[in-house]
């Protein structure tokens, strides 16, 4: 069986940091909202302090059919044998509904190389024996991958990768990589805004960290992006290839570049969104664009 038929998660999913700001109760609320609107998974990244894998428990137990992935959990978190341990009784508790998605996390570490500290945190998860009881439904990771070899290590050692802030340039050189059986998952940020200046002075200021931090630099070089780009806030092209900005239309336009560039799954994650508000009106107005149910109204 391919990775893609184990990956049932629908062709668009929600990716967002909101619950990280939000008291259990309204989380449990808006993600009982997005299962009935029809969204079949939400990505979830660690980050403000929620501990992945309980987080992903929380919103399984709140729900009945929605997929949630962790987008990612940082190997440096947990211990490979803790993780294992987390992610097989999820597994076994929710049959095919949850996602572990591991990744190197943004955080330097001198001297660490991402593929070798990767490999052996999989090295030791597979070398585990445990005495608890085996899921029905096998475990199922990805692996947060933008590098030729950590592509080549997610279509090896999982189903396959999620990428997170890339163009659609890259999405077509991940499928490459990964061939035509792996999973891609890829995120993507969007902003309800017409305005281009208006809109393009929100999207920097979400993309700062990332036009600051050495990996996402060298993700940004390799695909193409000259250092004039990069440096003072980001140019125009580039602003406008990792924002996807504008009405409902244009925004739903440029997504489904990702899957005709090969994604399976495209995770959309709204922003312009202050901490502890929610992306719920956005989320109606998404399904209502992109799901199936929605088609024939």
């Amino acid at each position: 069986m391919s990775g893609i038929e184990r990956m049932d998660l629908g062709t668009f999913g929600i990716y967002t940091f909101d619950f990280e700001h939000q008291p259990a109760v309204r989380m449990r609320e808006s993600v009982q909202e997005l299962e009935e609107l029809g969204w079949r998974a939400l990505w979830i990244p660690e980050v403000f302090g929620r501990e992945a894998l309980t987080h992903a428990g929380y919103l399984l137990s709140c729900t009945e059919r929605m997929h949630i992935a962790n987008g990612i959990a940082p190997i440096w978190s947990r211990g490979a044998s803790w993780t294992y341990a987390a992610a097989l009784l999820l597994a076994d508790a929710y049959p095919g509904r949850h996602v572990l998605g591991l990744g190197f996390g943004g955080v330097p570490r001198p001297g660490v190389k991402p593929l070798a500290a990767m490999t052996a945190y999989l090295d030791e998860m597979d070398a585990l024996k445990t005495a608890n009881p085996l899921p029905k439904v096998p475990m199922r990771r990805v692996l947060a991958a933008y590098g030729p070899k950590m592509l080549h290590l997610a279509r090896d050692r999982a189903v396959g990768a999620q990428t997170y802030h890339v163009n659609v340039a890259h999405t077509a050189q991940a499928r490459e990589i990964l061939g035509p059986e792996a999973f891609l998952a890829v995120e993507h940020p969007v902003l309800f805004e017409t305005d281009p200046e208006s809109a393009r002075a929100i999207a920097r200021e979400h993309l700062h960290l990332y036009l600051n931090t050495p990996y996402n630099i060298a993700k940004f070089r390799r695909l193409g992006y000259a250092e004039e780009e990069i440096a003072g806030g980001g140019s125009d092209r580039l602003v406008d290839d990792f924002v996807f900005w504008g009405d409902l239309d244009t925004v739903v336009r440029k997504l489904r570049a990702h899957l005709d560039a090969g994604a399976d799954h495209v995770a959309v994650q709204v922003i312009g969104i202050d901490p502890g508000e929610s992306a719920m009106p956005y989320w109606r107005q998404l399904a209502s664009a992109l799901l199936p149910r929605h088609a024939s109204r």
